[in-house]
């Protein structure tokens, strides 16, 4: 069911609260929710992965884990499974944690220096990329790397489409590129075979975000702007412009009818998806580094550019 702007409107500028929880760590890098959004990951510059328990009225700290040997620059949490988080990390070593355990159970080493992650939508694979372009492809049953591909141009960030056909980058061209996902298992000696290219916007296009119904994905890019976009038919259907700095991170929520920019402006915009128009402008202390909508509540987590450690939820907590 569609829910109106007025409505969510309501509900933001009335029911909300806003509280901060703190990871003992440095500045926090990165943040995700498990599937069934029992748990809240972070990462952060002091090496540190917080693995916090939510039960639907605050988190509190379950396990830390400091077994990288660098800043996390980005986690992600298996598709499926409510307990493996992945990380990646500056130290060229990708993790997977059992986070019913104090330790990491898979350890992989990669040729550089590691900034983004992402999942197959089935879990079978891991997809890597340094910072110098090059993205490795793991087998996460077997924990060996199945095909490395390098790129001529900036890559940023990577991800598959829910239903696993596609596997987009942005790139430093304002561009996405869409591979065919299932040729990564296959003929691993030739390149990946490119199926489009979207010329999505006028500078660097930094994050990507699919939405989990598979019918939409956002683009945030260096042009103080953010678009959305629809996965079949590959066409824009609404642009964010109200904020004035790049978009350095995306996130769906709320059934996938809200869309979360973060940037360097004071606010985190709130938009609704379908009509563009702001549901809300969260105020902020600083620049905000990451956002991440709770797969099943109204309640957004985020992180600012700051040294104290914290992690924010804001909205409907009980």
């Amino acid at each position: 069911m569609t829910t109106t702007l007025e409505t969510f409107q309501s509900l933001f500028n009335g029911s909300t609260k806003n509280k901060s929880y703190r990871t003992d760590s440095g500045k926090v890098h990165t943040i995700d929710w498990n599937v069934d959004g029992s748990r809240l990951a972070s990462g952060s510059l002091d090496k540190s992965v917080v693995i916090f328990a939510y039960d639907g009225k605050g988190s509190m700290v379950d396990r830390t884990y400091r077994e990288h040997g660098e800043e996390i620059n980005q986690l992600a949490w298996h598709p499926t499974v409510s307990h493996y988080v992945a990380t990646a990390s500056g130290d060229r070593l990708v993790k997977i944690f059992d986070t019913r355990t104090d330790r990491s159970n898979t350890t992989i080493e990669t040729k550089g220096e590691n900034i983004n992650l992402a999942w197959s939508p089935d879990g079978t694979t891991l997809a890597v990329g340094n910072k110098d372009d090059l993205i490795t492809f793991i087998d996460v049953k077997t924990s060996k790397i199945i095909r490395e591909e390098q790129f001529r141009y900036e890559v940023n960030e990577i991800s598959w489409d829910r239903s696993g056909s596609l596997f987009a980058v942005t790139t430093g061209h304002g561009s996405v590129v869409f591979f065919d996902a299932p040729g990564i298992q296959k003929e691993k000696d030739k390149p990946l075979e490119e199926l489009h290219c979207l010329t999505a916007h006028t500078g660097n296009c930094i994050c990507l975000e699919f939405d989990t119904t598979g019918k939409y994905f956002a683009v945030g890019a260096a042009d103080a702007s953010a678009s959305i976009w629809d996965v079949a038919q590959l066409v824009c259907l609404n642009v964010l412009t109200r904020i004035e700095w790049a978009v350095r991170g995306l996130s769906f929520g709320c059934q996938s009818q809200l869309l979360a920019l973060a940037s360097e402006d004071p606010y985190i915009e709130i938009a609704k998806v379908d009509t563009g128009e702001r549901v809300y402008a969260l105020k902020c202390d600083a620049q905000t580094l990451a956002v991440a909508w709770h797969p099943k509540a109204s309640v957004l987590a985020y992180v600012q550019d700051d040294d104290s450690g914290s992690v924010r939820l804001f909205g409907v907590l009980d």
